[in-house]
């Protein structure tokens, strides 16, 4: 059976094809009995609307939002930080109408959803680099772009948060327990070639992905020069434990009293190393993270963390897209972190 059509609505409602059409799509002025009438046809024929190609085709727009997750999809999702964010992003676009298409991979300029697929705007919702491939290959087919994190770009609109400011309050709160021995476990440093491990000097200085840069500077805003830097490949609780195992496992008076990890995940991991090792937190180490998830499987330990707003950044994120699309210009926002002690930071060992 064939679909119905508009034209046999507006026959069967004794109205104009374009009457009809505004019935449907309320962009005109029309008389309430009118639209019932259509409406009332509609039902009896089984027409559920205008074709949403056809929509698209008149309107220039596909109602869809590109959404580059920045990872495999897999481990984004085992992530309650990019969970969060992407449920406040796509709570804001759900309410405005538009619909979502994720994309894997920043770094990748070949993905065919890149240079194809039908999208309005496009949502980095964890950054470009300068030299990002990504954002090239957004910008080559002239859509606007919004960006989570990142170096600020003229004319595109950024959703930041006070990671560097944040991290400086957390390096502060380990200072003032007497820690001198500090030691980070860092999110990916974004420079080549792709490294797990301990990092040197040299490779510290390069590191060039935002967060993990504003993090290690909010560090030394703090006073703390790290005595070790473990740079891990994700934020997943078990790159956290092989940091653990490799920066505590190591005789007392070299071991590092405090270890600040840039995630709670991998401040997890870092934790359950340490009750590996029969280590005391915080008794024999302090452990803190960043971003505030709840992780009831710690049990009795409630991670010292700096709390971001997760939602909150989605949301922003969602209103810069509606704003762009209204033809606005939203400017950049840059949201508050907080310090939340928990149990898991205490005085220095003597």
């Amino acid at each position: 059976m064939s679909r119905p059509t508009l034209s046999a609505v507006a026959s069967r409602a004794g109205v104009s094809v374009s009457t009809a059409s505004i019935a449907f799509s309320g962009s005109g002025p029309i008389a309430d009995a009118t639209r019932e009438r259509v409406l009332d046809a509609a039902r009896e024929l089984g027409y559920t609307g205008p074709s949403p190609l056809g929509r698209q085709l008149r309107s220039g727009r596909s109602g869809i939002v590109g959404v580059v997750v920045g990872d495999h999809v897999s481990r984004t999702f085992r992530d309650p930080v990019a969970v969060r964010v992407l449920d406040g992003l796509v709570s804001e676009l759900g309410a405005a109408g538009l619909g979502v298409l994720l994309i894997p991979g920043i770094g990748q300029d070949t993905d065919p959803l890149l240079q194809t697929a039908a999208m309005d705007v496009a949502v980095l919702v964890w950054g470009a680099r300068s030299d990002d491939p990504t954002y090239a290959a957004l910008e080559t087919r002239g859509l606007p772009v919004v960006i989570g994190e990142g170096a600020p770009r003229p004319g595109v609109p950024l959703v930041a948060i006070a990671d560097r400011e944040g991290t400086a309050a957390l390096g502060r709160h380990v200072v003032g327990l007497g820690h001198e021995r500090v030691a980070a476990v860092a999110l990916p440093f974004g420079c080549s070639p792709e490294h797990t491990g301990l990092a040197d000097a040299d490779r510290v200085a390069r590191a060039a992905r935002t967060p993990t840069r504003n993090r290690l500077d909010g560090l030394t805003d703090a006073g703390i020069t790290p005595v070790a830097v473990w740079e891990a490949d994700a934020s997943l609780v078990e790159e956290g434990r092989a940091a653990g195992l490799a920066l505590l496992d190591v005789p007392a008076e070299r071991r590092p009293t405090a270890v600040l990890a840039q995630s709670d995940l991998l401040a997890a991991g870092v934790l359950l190393a340490a009750h590996d090792l029969g280590l005391r937190v915080p008794e024999d180490v302090s452990v803190a993270g960043f971003d505030g998830v709840d992780l009831p499987w710690l049990g009795a330990d409630r991670l010292t963390t700096v709390r971001q707003p997760l939602e909150g950044k989605g949301t922003a994120l969602g209103r810069a897209v509606v704003a762009l699309l209204a033809g606005e210009e939203p400017g950049s926002v840059v949201l508050d972190v907080e310090l939340s002690p928990g149990t898991t930071t205490g005085p220095a060992p003597r």
